[in-house]
């Protein structure tokens, strides 16, 4: 019998305050400047909502289109201590069954750093968004911490305003 681990977590600690992290992860004009691959083409993406409990949240591309790629709803919001929202594709909004989940817990731990663990849960119906995100956050996670703690993200090409 093989098992497979549905579940995705990341712990990562950054020299920063728990509301620059906050900050970082619902205010669009500071996600655009971390939220991209590290390679140099790839487009910056941004989170919008209203990040109230039950709001719908998008993760657009940057592109003229504002392509949507993920949507869902805020399960949680306790700025700037814990975040919680569904996670699924434009065409799988409508079908809870179809979503995943993603929390991210901000957590001081002393002197002046910021423990941030990333839990991406639900995901073994969906073995491809898994392998997907498997790739991704840890990219995203690492320019984030890049960015906070220098004013630039990995890839080099988006700066701290």
């Amino acid at each position: 019998m093989t098992t497979t681990k549905p579940d995705f977590v990341y712990v990562t600690y950054i020299a920063t305050t728990p509301e620059k992290v906050w900050q970082a992860l619902v205010e669009p004009e500071v996600t655009r400047q971390y939220w991209h691959g590290l390679n140099a083409d790839c487009s910056a993406h941004v989170n919008v909502s209203d990040w109230r409990p039950g709001s719908r949240w998008e993760h657009q591309n940057q592109d003229d289109a504002r392509t949507v790629h993920i949507v869902g709803k805020v399960v949680e919001s306790t700025p700037p201590r814990r975040l919680v929202f569904t996670w699924a594709r434009p065409a799988e909004a409508e079908d809870a069954s179809k979503h995943s989940r993603v929390a991210f817990d901000i957590e001081p731990h002393g002197n002046g750093l910021v423990r941030l663990t990333v839990t991406h849960e639900d995901l073994e119906r969906d073995p491809q968004m898994l392998t997907s995100i498997s790739g991704g956050w840890p990219q995203v996670l690492s320019n984030l911490k890049t960015f906070l703690e220098t004013g630039r993200a990995l890839h080099g090409s988006r700066s701290a305003s």
